[in-house]
């Protein structure tokens, strides 16, 4: 299995355009990553945090979600939604996506088969890597 990840992104107004949805499947598809959880979640003026049926994100017709229905691992529960909600702002929704990064398992398979162990990761945000090119260039 690969490294699992996972994201929370925001919608501001509750405003989900589906223009990620196909590069997702395509991710997919290409098997580059396995989606684990698909959940999306709502914030409420007064605060409350409430879970969203896929098909009930759009409306319109216009992207069919169908594709994302029923991916639940199990992995996400009632206090991964409480967690989101507490990052998002109140009128506003979220996408939480947990995804395996399936292009990696053969290359964490032949590690731990040398008898080599994962001590550390982590995500560098593009804002800093943006911010240290930046500096680079200047310098």
């Amino acid at each position: 299995m690969g490294p699992i990840d996972y994201v929370v992104v925001e919608f501001p107004g509750n405003r989900m355009t589906g223009e990620g949805f196909p590069i997702l499947v395509d991710l997919v598809d290409r098997g580059l990553i396995r989606v684990l959880d698909l959940l999306f979640v709502r914030k409420d003026e007064d605060g409350s945090v409430a879970g969203l049926e896929i098909a009930d994100l759009t409306g319109d017709g216009a992207l069919d979600l169908a594709v994302f229905e029923g991916a639940s691992s199990g992995l996400l529960g009632e206090d991964d939604i409480e967690e989101a909600g507490k990052a998002l702002k109140p009128g506003n929704s979220a996408g939480i996506l947990v995804y395996e990064n399936v292009w990696a398992a053969p290359f964490a398979t032949a590690l731990r088969r040398g008898g080599a162990q994962l001590v550390a990761s982590g995500r560098i945000p593009v804002p800093a890597v943006l911010a240290a090119l930046d500096d680079t260039e200047a310098g």
